[in-house]
């Protein structure tokens, strides 16, 4: 399955998607290439290349949507079992918090319950937006 908007971003080691299904628009997957399914198993490579990849992540995905927040979590579950890291790079905005009465991990939960995922061509358009941020160069703190 391709996610909408295609492969955003890519290093030697990660892969850089929009998040599929209700976690908003501007929320990105940072998933490594090879299968890894606990932090512990990663190469020094791979942890080495993580931290400032998920520093910039965040740092777009919120200049997306004009984030209040932008919350990462490891996700690596399927059916109650570790199946591939998944780091969700979650933009935030006070709008989706009034509308959903909530924020942190009671945001999230909400936002599955609605289950309203963004349209797919306005997740094409923001993929648009988030590469032309991952070509520009980092910026220093």
């Amino acid at each position: 399955m391709h996610p909408p908007g295609g492969r955003i971003f890519e290093t030697s080691a990660w892969l850089v998607e929009h998040c599929v299904g209700p976690m908003g628009l501007g929320a990105l997957i940072v998933k490594p290439r090879r299968h890894v399914t606990h932090v512990a198993e990663l190469s020094d490579d791979e942890a080495d290349e993580l931290g400032p990849l998920l520093k910039r992540a965040s740092k777009i995905a919120g200049d997306l949507v004009g984030a209040e927040q932008v919350y990462n979590c490891l996700w690596s579950h399927a059916g109650g079992r570790p199946v591939h890291l998944h780091y969700v790079v979650q933009p935030v905005t006070d709008d989706q918090m009034t509308r959903h009465g909530s924020h942190g991990p009671l945001l999230q939960v909400a936002m599955f319950v609605n289950d309203e995922p963004p349209p797919a061509d306005v997740v094409e358009r923001i993929a648009d937006r988030a590469r032309a941020l991952f070509r520009e160069p980092p910026t220093a703190p």
